[in-house]
């Protein structure tokens, strides 16, 4: 039955952190969490061990890997590793900017100037996940990584468009090797099959 397994993940953003607060770009810039972001991640914890997990893995900079560790300590887990493959999508340039003119006018069709595509990030993001899907075969895995690529991964995934991803929040991901990406849980809420689907 090996081939046919079914490996749920956990995608978790990471807490909040200054620039999310003052809502600036972040990217592969490695902002740590604040105190709000750490009682986030605290809180999660909740919610997560509703569930058994496996293993936990995070992306390598500082507001995930922390986010994670705090996680892993509350469910009584220790993080695995950390991935490289789950960092936030780079937005160059565009980096610790707020929306405006200077933010504009970095602005390309699907990205910003300097900076990874939406296309790239998804399947970066994609192949993080399904690379994991295969060590972990079968067994609960929590990712803690960031809201663009999560969100763009789990797009290209289930074909949809989804809204930004809230910080510490339950997004329930199931994957099959043949059926692909199904959706539970997005932002805490279950998720209702599509109307037209």
């Amino acid at each position: 039955m090996g081939g046919m397994t079914l490996t749920t993940f956990a995608l978790v953003r990471h807490g909040q952190t200054d620039w999310n607060a003052e809502r600036r770009l972040q990217g592969a810039t490695d902002i740590p969490l604040n105190e709000i972001g750490r009682q986030q991640a605290r809180d999660a914890v909740d919610v997560l061990s509703g569930y058994e997990w496996d293993t936990i893995v995070s992306s390598p900079l500082s507001r995930a890997a922390e986010t994670a560790d705090l996680i892993a300590e509350g469910l009584g887990l220790t993080v695995a590793r950390r991935v490289p493959g789950l960092i936030e999508r780079s937005f160059g340039p565009a980096e610790g900017l707020q929306a405006g003119p200077e933010l504009e006018a970095l602005r390309i069709p699907g990205g910003f100037r300097g900076g990874e595509s939406d296309h790239d990030a998804a399947t970066r993001g994609t192949a993080a996940l399904e690379e994991l899907a295969r060590e972990f075969a079968g067994q609960r895995v929590l990712v803690v990584s960031h809201g663009t690529l999560i969100r763009l991964t789990l797009n290209r995934a289930i074909g949809r468009t989804l809204d930004s991803v809230q910080n510490a929040a339950l997004n329930l991901a199931h994957h099959h090797p043949v059926d692909g990406w199904d959706l539970e849980f997005y932002n805490g809420e279950r998720l209702t099959a599509e109307v037209a689907g």
